[in-house]
């Protein structure tokens, strides 16, 4: 990094973002994806080059379609970026693989084997979240026949039981020792962001005091995907449980597509109706974000200066 690069800080909303790891952190800008470790050595980086969905494909960088092509590639990479931290902890604190791994591993080569594992999780990621939040409050709500027969009220309850298993998920969560660190890298990376956006210098000393809550987090797209397939599954008046999944199943992409751009709609504004429609989601991050330590502050700085760009202002949002 140079001097310059070192210094460098925007003064307007910036569309870098990134993501907590396992003790270190991943920030993504226009051109750099930057992935940053904490170990007893010091700092572990991997810096990629990233192309624009619009120039693999520019229809993926229209309005709804790059909301499920961001969602798609954000998964992908961010198991990539878990997958690196992971193998960045010392020998005796990585988890042996399971059999599955193994069996990949053994009759693959490393390069397939790892696409092979990465892909599985990604599935295995997806799956779980479909049958959370939306098979299993679909298939609870259909075995009450009273409850089945008022479409208002099984609409109602199955979104009442969506927020629920949501919430009890992010608290679960939360009480976990791992994710407890992860929480505060999460904390570091907001924290790091405003500073940025302030125009301040990326120092530890300028970054401590920034809110940690910030409106284009993730929780807060999670939030909104999930008020927004609510709302939809509120016209979805088809009784058989297996139909009923099926239909919000298909109607998914633009439940992803519409949340993102609300999401992306509030990142960019500061006014009242951005301000309301982001407090819900803030006040989740009470729950995924934490105060991080100095450290973790360091790694969110060292990963925000490797993906800011040369040409200033190419990252405004």
């Amino acid at each position: 990094m140079s001097k310059e690069t070192e210094n460098k800080s925007c003064g307007f909303k910036t569309s870098i973002g990134g993501q907590a790891l396992i003790e270190g952190i991943m920030m993504l800008g226009p051109k750099k994806r930057a992935i940053v470790c904490k170990t007893e050595d010091g700092f572990v980086d991997k810096i990629e080059d990233v192309k624009p969905l619009k120039e693999i494909c520019p229809v993926l960088a229209w309005p709804l379609i790059r909301g499920v092509a961001g969602f798609i590639s954000s998964m992908v990479n961010g198991v990539k970026a878990l997958t690196f931290s992971a193998e960045q902890l010392p020998e005796d604190m990585q988890e042996e693989p399971d059999k599955l791994d193994l069996w990949i591993e053994e009759h693959f080569s490393d390069e397939t084997a790892q696409k092979l594992i990465i892909g599985l999780a990604v599935v295995l990621g997806i799956g779980l979240s479909l049958l959370l939040f939306l098979f299993l409050p679909t298939f609870i709500v259909g075995l009450f026949p009273a409850v089945k027969a008022s479409f208002y009220l099984r609409t109602l309850l199955e979104g009442i039981l969506k927020l629920v298993i949501f919430f009890v998920y992010l608290i679960l969560c939360s009480k976990m020792k791992d994710m407890k660190r992860m929480f505060s890298y999460h904390g570091a990376e907001h924290k790091t962001i405003f500073c940025y956006e302030k125009g301040l210098e990326l120092t530890v000393e300028n970054v401590r005091p920034q809110g940690r809550l910030h409106p284009r987090c993730g929780t807060s797209f999670l939030f909104v995907v999930i008020i927004i397939s609510i709302i939809v599954g509120s016209f979805i008046k088809v009784t058989n449980v297996w139909a009923r999944v099926g239909v919000k199943l298909l109607v998914l992409p633009i439940v992803v597509g519409v949340s993102y751009e609300i999401n992306r709609w509030v990142g960019r504004h500061d006014n009242a109706l951005s301000s309301v429609l982001s407090w819900p989601g803030k006040k989740l991050q009470l729950i995924t974000t934490n105060e991080p330590d100095d450290d973790m502050i360091e790694c969110a700085i060292r990963a925000l200066k490797f993906v800011i760009p040369e040409e200033v202002g190419s990252d405004k949002w």
